[in-house]
């Protein structure tokens, strides 16, 4: 069942962030016209080594999550592994620990698992990222601070 929940993600993320040539109805059933690996690995942006999936039924969540430029997120944590894309803009990422990562249109993040963190539009601009969540039915993908 992992497997396949990984397996699944991967499908997904390559569908949603490759480009499809749609010139004409034969197009639609073409294959993908090319595809480029952002990142592979088993660690977060912070280094730590991702945990284990959850158990239970798998439950794949996308968001598209717009920053307002100059407004900061909450701070909250994630208790399911979750990578993303930045489509747009800028944002800095910041564990309550001082780490720091700062991302730019077209970066990708693991994002920490179990970190309380927050994010930064210090730019001028929205930001927008995509990001997909690899959790259980019935858990939340983010918790905020209490």
């Amino acid at each position: 069942m992992i497997r396949e929940t990984v397996r699944n993600f991967a499908i997904l993320s390559v569908l949603v962030l490759s480009q499809f040539s749609c010139a004409t109805e034969e197009a639609n059933h073409a294959s993908i016209s090319s595809v480029k690996e952002l990142i592979k690995t088993s660690k977060s942006w912070d280094g730590k080594l991702l945990i284990p999936y959850p158990q239970g039924q798998p439950e794949i969540t996308i968001r598209r999550i717009t920053i307002p430029a100059g407004a900061r997120l909450e701070t909250h944590s994630h208790p399911v592994i979750n990578a993303g894309v930045l489509m747009s803009g800028q944002l800095t990422v910041k564990t309550t620990d001082g780490k720091m990562l700062h991302l730019k249109a077209g970066d990708p993040i693991i994002e920490v698992v179990n970190t309380l963190h927050y994010g930064i539009n210090e730019g001028t601009v929205p930001a927008e990222i995509i990001v997909f969540y690899a959790g259980v039915v019935g858990q939340s993908v983010t918790v905020a601070k209490q």
